[in-house]
């Protein structure tokens, strides 16, 4: 991921210089102290070893040693070179377990704040409220700086839908399904107030990959069947911009396209509160209720709206 930002680069330049610095210290020391170690191994050493027979047996085992760990970290430094290959053959920039720990949690955060303003966010998820509402999720911040947002949730009346809340864990119930959606279009609908262009449709598949597209990245998990989303790892895959070609962030993004321009697929009218359904032409075909609890009981995250109700102040 390149950085853009001067803030950036100048740190990029920093830690080359001083990178540059410890090797050139670590190389004068080397030189210096080879010829010292030379001696002392041809003069006191060597004349001690081959008089003492416990002391050359020592030698050789402390020998044998240092050569069996230098090989093992030469064969895993060789593997790891391998991996970072094929790492960077497929664009990744980010893997995270769902059992986050504070260093993958920093690495995220950062890369989060590597990342351009974004113009454009598309997300293709269940609920969204993992990505839009989570108080551990990063990626909601961006909404406040994003123009347009492109959305596609489960639709909560579908039988995919069903089949999915019945394949999960005890806890969670279509009424938290549904609650979770109710959240998440209403955070996307302060959105729309605050001056952003928002479009919300929902699919009746069963769904197979949760994708949030930010700038020239992809956020990518597994929707597992019969584990929810924070049980599965994340990957994010980032655009090369000297071989665009290269990696997993188009086919991914090129999936989310294709699918956002199906036919067929409700889009949902915030206005109303409704779902419309629209034929390859554009128009209108039919309009049914979404059918979710009020989201009066569910207030967005207070810093989140704050930076919407400031955008949207701004807007005006």
């Amino acid at each position: 991921m390149e950085h853009t930002t001067k803030e950036h680069d100048v740190w990029t330049l920093l830690r080359h210089i001083l990178t540059h610095g410890l090797i050139t210290l670590l190389a004068v020391a080397i030189a210096f102290a080879t010829p010292d170690a030379a001696r002392y191994i041809l003069y006191v050493w060597w004349p001690r070893m081959e008089l003492n027979p416990n002391v050359l047996l020592a030698t050789e085992i402390l020998l044998a040693s240092i050569l069996t760990v230098l090989f093992n970290l030469w064969k895993r430094a060789w593997d790891n070179h391998r991996r970072l290959a094929s790492a960077k053959m497929a664009s990744l920039v980010f893997t995270r377990h769902p059992r986050k720990s504070w260093l993958s949690a920093l690495h995220e955060r950062h890369l989060v704040r590597s990342l351009p303003v974004a113009r454009d966010v598309c997300i293709l998820s269940l609920t969204g409220h993992d990505t839009l509402i989570d108080p551990e999720s990063l990626l909601k911040d961006v909404l406040s700086t994003a123009y347009e947002i492109r959305v596609m949730l489960l639709n909560p009346n579908s039988e995919a839908a069903r089949k999915r809340v019945e394949s999960l864990p005890g806890e969670v119930t279509l009424s938290t399904f549904q609650e979770e959606m109710t959240a998440s279009i209403a955070l996307l609908d302060e959105c729309r107030k605050a001056g952003k262009k928002v479009s919300l449709k929902f699919y009746d598949h069963d769904p197979f990959w949760k994708l949030v597209v930010v700038d020239d990245c992809v956020w990518v998990q597994h929707c597992h069947a019969g584990r929810a989303l924070k049980d599965q790892h994340e990957y994010v895959f980032g655009l090369q911009h000297a071989d665009p070609g290269q990696g997993l962030f188009v086919p991914f993004y090129t999936y989310f396209l294709h699918k956002w321009n199906e036919v067929g697929h409700w889009e949902y009218d915030f206005d109303a509160g409704e779902l419309v359904q629209r034929d390859a032409a554009g128009s209108e075909t039919g309009r049914t209720p979404l059918g979710l609890p009020p989201a009066e009981s569910l207030p967005l995250p207070a810093p989140l709206y704050r930076r919407l109700a400031s955008a949207e102040i701004l807007a005006g």
